[in-house]
């Protein structure tokens, strides 16, 4: 008997934790039957983000790291399984994204454009014996796009109101929005940082690994000089499709936006215009597609009440509310979205990302590395 449960497997921008989903997809519809976050231990978090910036002799780190990884999403899958009591028989396949550590998808940056995920799927079959569906990104830029952002074909799946235009907010390290209009249309793209930023700056200032309800945040001011200088970045003028990550917003950038204000502020006012920064660049981006509807909003930074607040007052003209409140919680959404991937790679179903990352057409996105277990045919 084929199953109908997947597995969906992400660790996003933040680089904090592994989010794995054990989804039911029976009836066409996915149920969330579990969910659990598996914290990334602190060396080999370093090694990613070391593996994000330039520095030579990185292949050897690179080629340890992807098996390590790789080998932290199985120890994720495996705990799951366990909890609820399931054999690795009892499961399709795991749609794992992997770490993004490089993602340049413009040809004004490179001659030929590229997305790099690591977390060996080779690794995660074998140590789990289950089909694991991985690399879900390139098949998108080979076909043109920009590999990025892919959930939205996943909201679109589960989101879509012929009653409301619905604007669905992601916000992670980067912030992206997918916009379903009542009409059937569908457009999305990242809109800038989301959290990385904030988390950046108070975890150099105040040793914590981010800023909870953005309470540090709300102690400063916003000023206004330094908000035009973190605004004036070319990205946000750009017209969609468009993707970014860490390649762009980083420390680098902050600090040089910094050094541009010519003089120092108190690091609770930088903070402050931080969260303003994903606040604003957000509301551009939904304001640039729809005058009202519904907003729904996933990822942790859904659980920034700071962050929040200000989203509700940027946007009054839309009805905001959480993910959760429509059957997917918050920060399990893309877990799911690539379970759901999985299932559509296994059934060798393309996915149009044509209107999301401007590819040429849809395309069947993920490898497919099968499980230890299965019977081996005769070919003679």
């Amino acid at each position: 008997m084929t199953s109908s449960i997947y597995i969906g497997l992400i660790s996003g921008t933040s680089m904090d934790a592994v989010d794995c989903a054990l989804v039911d997809f029976n009836g066409g519809k996915p149920t969330q039957l579990d969910f659990i976050n598996t914290e990334i231990p602190d060396d080999l978090r370093q090694k990613l983000l070391y593996l994000c910036e330039d520095h030579h002799g990185q292949i050897p780190l690179l080629g340890e790291t992807d098996v390590e990884f790789a080998r932290l999403l199985a120890l994720s899958v495996n705990q799951i399984l366990e909890i609820n009591g399931l054999k690795p028989s009892q499961i399709a396949a795991i749609g794992s994204h992997g770490q993004t550590i490089r993602h340049l998808p413009h040809q004004n940056v490179s001659n030929y454009p590229f997305t790099i995920q690591i977390g060996d799927p080779n690794t995660i079959a074998e140590l789990t014996k289950i089909t694991t569906v991985a690399d879900f990104r390139r098949r998108d830029l080979a076909a043109g796009g920009q590999g990025a952002p892919i959930v939205p074909a996943f909201h679109r799946k589960i989101f879509f109101s012929a009653e409301n235009d619905r604007v669905i907010i992601n916000i992670g390290g980067m912030s992206n929005i997918t916009v379903l209009k009542k009409n059937g249309d569908i457009s999305g793209h990242d809109t800038g940082p989301g959290n990385v930023l904030m988390d950046l700056w108070i975890q150099q200032n105040l040793g914590h690994p981010y800023d909870k309800d953005g309470a540090w945040a709300n102690s400063g001011d916003v000023a206004e000089d330094l908000m035009t200088i973190l605004l004036d970045e070319p990205y946000f003028q750009l017209r969609p499709p468009k993707s970014t990550g860490r390649e762009l917003f980083n420390q680098h950038w902050l600090n040089r936006k910094l050094t541009e204000l010519g003089k120092v502020i108190a690091p609770e006012h930088v903070q402050a215009a931080l969260l303003a920064l994903t606040v604003e660049t957000i509301k551009n981006a939904v304001n640039k597609e729809l005058g009202k509807g519904q907003i729904i909003i996933c990822g942790g930074g859904a659980y920034n009440s700071a962050l929040m607040e200000g989203l509700a007052e940027a946007l009054p003209a839309f009805q905001v509310m959480p993910s959760s409140r429509l059957g997917v919680m918050e920060d399990s959404m893309e877990a799911v979205a690539f379970a759901w991937l999985a299932k559509q790679t296994l059934s060798e179903q393309p996915v149009d990302f044509t209107d999301i990352t401007g590819s040429s057409h849809p395309v069947i996105v993920g490898g497919v590395y099968f499980s230890g277990n299965r019977v081996m045919k005769n070919t003679n």
